[in-house]
């Protein structure tokens, strides 16, 4: 079965070629589908294009579908092109032809990207839930080791002094930016495409302000032609916002590569969460944190491919964009596995004392005793020439004693104030109103 269905048969070679992978990937986007077309037949049922006795029986029958989809029962069948025909096909055996009505006012086109915009939303939340836990992890490893000193690199040379409690509550603030990124995304994807059809409206009474309210959408996108621009252009910036996070995960598993490594040797993991060799007896590899660095990094290039697939496409609908979905769906999955995952390694993680007592580390305090002569009243310049005639000749003396005092410093981490600015980003998203939204949809 195919909406676009007519008397001529379609060549099964080019059948097979421009359905593409869609069977498979559209199951991803099945209750998203069956979401978007409740409320596009109680729109229509209030504007008189479907009689009000023939809803109930609709609704009812998509909540049904929608339930076999959560338990897994929901398939695409031999001969059916996608989710759309598939529902379809589902509604029209089971209530005839009441079934044939839901497509009135809409296309494949703007159905399409209404179940992509749902899809984006509902896996932003669930990605938002995942940074929380690996947020919240981070937050309390600074407090736990917020006085176990580390030595701070520039230019990977030693510099100054630095801790795990500074080290931890980085990455965990870093967080915080890429929420904020990834909010961008959502408001772009919470608007609603549905009822620009095919791109250019449509001479049906349809009411879309309905459709956004029943939808749980902030907005619409009003204008119908670039309501399918969006398309390809949601997606881009969504992929630009999971590589912010990809970026925070990859460089801090780069940092824990580097610091699990012998020479270094600040952290340690358990034995059963590293791996060996099948020739060196003494190795543990940080295996997990490799692999995190790599499907993070290729994450980052997501949106070059985005971009690349979209380049110079004039307005309207295209193929070419069908096939983003076959990197930008599995992109989600990937970025939760290594978020989880590396929640559950920072579990288990092993931080080492007394880092800064090995003699190497000396010139880490040289900072410490400039700023000791500029409270002395000796100008800064002089005290920086100072200390480095002393390191010169051999005679530098330095003061392990710190006082670091002003806000996200050693000694003032700020973490609280951290947490509180989390919360108050994730508050922002507004996810409350998309869930009592579905929550009505699926109330009959």
């Amino acid at each position: 079965m195919k909406l676009w269905q007519k008397e001529t048969e379609i060549n099964s070679l080019i059948e097979k070629f421009t359905i593409g992978k869609d069977q498979i990937f559209d199951l991803e986007l099945a209750e998203f589908d069956v979401l978007g077309s409740i409320a596009h037949i109680k729109m229509l049922a209030s504007v008189g294009l479907i009689p009000n006795n023939e809803l109930p029986e609709l609704q009812k029958e998509l909540c049904a579908i929608y339930q076999n989809i959560k338990e897994g029962k929901f398939e695409i069948e031999a001969g059916v092109e996608d989710v759309h025909s598939q529902i379809e096909l589902l509604l029209t055996r089971k209530l005839g032809e009441a079934g044939k009505k839901i497509h009135s006012g809409r296309s494949r086109n703007d159905q399409v990207l209404v179940d992509l915009k749902l899809f984006i939303r509902n896996r932003i939340q669930d990605l938002v839930a995942d940074v929380e836990k690996l947020f919240l992890t981070f937050i309390k490893l600074s407090e736990a080791h917020k006085d176990k000193m580390l030595p701070g690199y520039t230019h990977l040379q030693i510099a100054m002094p630095s801790s795990f409690g500074l080290w931890f509550g980085a990455y965990a603030e870093s967080l915080i930016d890429d929420l904020v990124v990834l909010q961008s995304a959502y408001k772009v994807a919470n608007q609603n495409p549905l009822g620009s059809g095919a791109g250019y409206g449509s001479s049906l009474p349809l009411n879309r302000t309905m459709t956004t309210h029943e939808l749980g959408f902030d907005d619409m996108n009003r204008n119908v032609v670039y309501a399918q621009m969006s398309r390809g252009k949601s997606e881009y910036i969504t992929a630009c916002a999971l590589t912010n996070i990809a970026h925070t995960l990859s460089r801090f598993a780069m940092d824990t590569c580097l610091y699990i490594n012998q020479n270094f040797s600040f952290i340690s993991l358990p034995d059963s969460l590293t791996t060996g060799s099948s020739i060196m007896p003494h190795k543990k590899n940080p295996d997990v944190f490799e692999l995190i660095r790599a499907k993070c990094n290729k994450i980052k290039a997501l949106p070059t491919e985005i971009s690349l697939l979209t380049t110079n496409l004039p307005s309207g609908y295209h193929r070419d964009l069908q096939i983003l979905k076959e990197n930008f769906f599995p992109s989600f999955q990937e970025i939760s596995s290594c978020i989880e995952i590396c929640a559950f390694m920072l579990e288990n993680i092993q931080v080492k004392s007394n880092i800064l007592e090995d003699s190497k580390y000396q010139y880490l305090f040289s900072v410490e005793r400039v700023n000791d002569l500029v409270l002395e009243g000796v100008p800064f310049r002089e005290a920086y020439k100072k200390v480095g005639e002393e390191i010169e000749k051999g005679n530098f003396f330095y003061n392990k004693t710190l006082n670091h005092t002003h806000e996200g410093s050693l000694g003032n981490l700020g973490n609280d104030i951290l947490v509180e600015k989390f919360k108050a980003t994730i508050s922002n998203f507004g996810f409350a109103k998309a869930k009592a939204a579905e929550k009505r949809l699926l109330t009959l």
